[in-house]
């Protein structure tokens, strides 16, 4: 059972009501059309050990205010760090310029599709043990010891381990009498390995699958696996680094949730997100094939592939109670039976089709300090497991001649979304349903739906698990946002496999 927390303390008494209350007051005086006031407190460590030893620690907070508004048609943004009611009306005032010197450029006149209104809603994720409160000298000893274990294990020549952790306050109100107070926190841990094959020279990494959370210390100490997997980890380095290297050619592939997760991300998330479907968004490459004119027809997929996005799933990275336009959070369909059904849509994209998600925004604006305009931003884009599907070993003995991927790495994709190329922490040989050691060297690629359209079967419940990044990068000037990406063990028949190191020659 989860821990209820309250909103703390040391934000509820920062003087943010004041403030919004000066700053809103002062924008109606210029008939806006709509205004809101957002307030953040941000606060971040990162601790990071080497071989036993601490290398660095950092820790950093970002406080301060924007105010958006909408006159005559045109967005208006600026923003502050000074926490007086004067500061806030000067804010206000800057922002009404903005948007009067953008009404003469903006063509296609701002509206807001519209939204209830929440009377000081609180919304806190789930979390048992804040992160921040743990003494820094506790956490620093954890990650030691655990990488003094990797490198006492034969074979390994250096290891590191670190932790990312994130608390986010953020207080909302607009002028038609929204306001929200939210807290959330995540954390970001990672061990990996290093090591050389003294006989060929190749030198090589393994790094755990456990992936970034919407979850507090805990996650650390009893909410994963950590021993059993730190313990593997000596082990698989030593028998990737005499891995034979692969042929390429075409393969079936068993794809882990740890690895899959990114494909999704890149291929799916970031081409269903409205702003770049309609051409509004070209930063971080690029656009979207997924073209508006082909919602309901293109086939994105098999019929296999159901695709959600959801800013409510529990320990999500990207889940919130309200989003940074005052947004209720939802769940929707994205892909249903391999057929593009939906998008990711802020409110002034949902006001461009009434016709999706009822002409309501489904909560997709976000922004990653008090510094920046809140955007269009991902949600916790997850492929469905099949209710009745099979676990990972009984898609492995579908296989006669396959590679089975576990794990994240690099990846490459065009400015539509289309083209592509991954690769992985671990592949697999597969033969006749069973797995024969591990291979090097190891990329699929393909386009978006010739991949996706070869997905054969999905795992059931049992092997659906969430993945996700820290690291989402958007926009000019850029922000960062984290989300996550559930997804079942997937079968995929005939992809193409590259060999890494024979294409980095050519």
């Amino acid at each position: 059972m989860t821990t209820r927390h309250d909103i703390d303390a040391s934000f509820t008494d920062l003087p943010y009501r004041h403030l919004a209350d000066a700053a809103l007051s002062r924008a109606r005086d210029f008939n806006v059309s709509h205004a809101d006031f957002r307030f953040e407190r941000v606060r971040y460590q990162d601790i990071r050990v080497r071989d036993g030893r601490l290398e660095g620690a950092s820790d950093a907070e970002d406080v301060g205010f924007a105010v958006r508004v909408v006159l005559d048609g045109a967005w208006g943004f600026a923003s502050g760090v000074v926490l007086t009611p004067e500061a806030a009306v000067g804010v206000a005032e800057t922002a009404v310029r903005t948007a009067q010197v953008s009404a003469a450029m903006t063509l296609s006149p701002v509206e807001l599709a519209p939204e209830p209104v929440y009377d000081d809603a609180v919304w806190v994720s789930a979390y048992e043990v804040d992160p921040l409160s743990v003494p820094l000298e506790e956490k620093v000893a954890l990650l030691a010891d655990r990488s003094a274990r990797l490198s006492a294990a034969g074979g390994v020549r250096h290891s590191r381990g670190s932790v990312a952790q994130v608390v986010e306050n953020k207080f909302y109100a607009d002028l038609a009498g929204t306001t929200t107070t939210q807290q959330r926190v995540r954390l970001h841990p990672e061990f990996e390995v290093h090591g050389t094959d003294d006989a060929s020279g190749v030198f090589d990494s393994m790094r755990t699958i456990a992936p970034p959370v919407g979850r507090g210390w805990e996650y650390l100490t009893d909410g994963y696996d950590w021993d059993s997997e730190l313990a593997e980890l000596p082990e698989l380095l030593a028998e990737k680094l005499v891995a034979p290297s692969v042929q390429a050619g075409r393969y079936d592939l068993v794809v882990h949730p740890s690895n899959l997760w990114l494909t999704i991300h890149e291929s799916v998330g970031h081409a269903t997100e409205l702003d770049r479907a309609l051409g509004y968004e070209a930063n971080y490459a690029g656009t979207s094939f997924a073209t508006v004119d082909r919602l309901g027809t293109l086939r994105y997929g098999s019929p296999a592939m159901n695709v959600t996005g959801d800013r409510t799933q529990p320990h999500g990275l990207a889940t919130v109670g309200y989003d940074d336009e005052g947004v209720a959070t939802q769940s929707w369909d994205i892909v249903r039976e391999g057929v593009l059904v939906g998008y990711q849509l802020d409110r002034s994209m949902a006001h461009t089709m009434p016709g999706l998600n009822g002409g309501r925004s489904n909560g997709c604006a976000y922004a990653d300090s008090p510094g920046h305009i809140a955007i269009q931003r991902m949600a916790n884009v997850s492929l469905q497991a099949d209710p009745a599907g099979p676990a990972t070993e009984e898609l492995i003995g579908r296989v006669d001649h396959g590679i089975y991927v576990v794990g994240d790495r690099s990846w490459s994709i065009d400015m539509q979304r289309y083209n592509f190329q991954f690769t992985g922490q671990r592949f697999y040989r597969v033969e006749g349903g069973r797995l024969a050691g591990q291979l090097r060297d190891v990329a699929y690629q393909a386009t978006t739906t010739d991949f996706w359209g070869s997905m054969e079967a999905v795992g059931g419940p049992g092997t659906w698990q969430l993945g996700g990044a820290f690291n989402c990068g958007k926009a000019q000037p850029g922000q960062v946002a984290s989300v996550s990406h559930g997804c079942p063990t997937s079968l995929f028949r005939d992809v193409n496999i590259l060999n890494t190191t024979a294409e980095a020659g050519h």
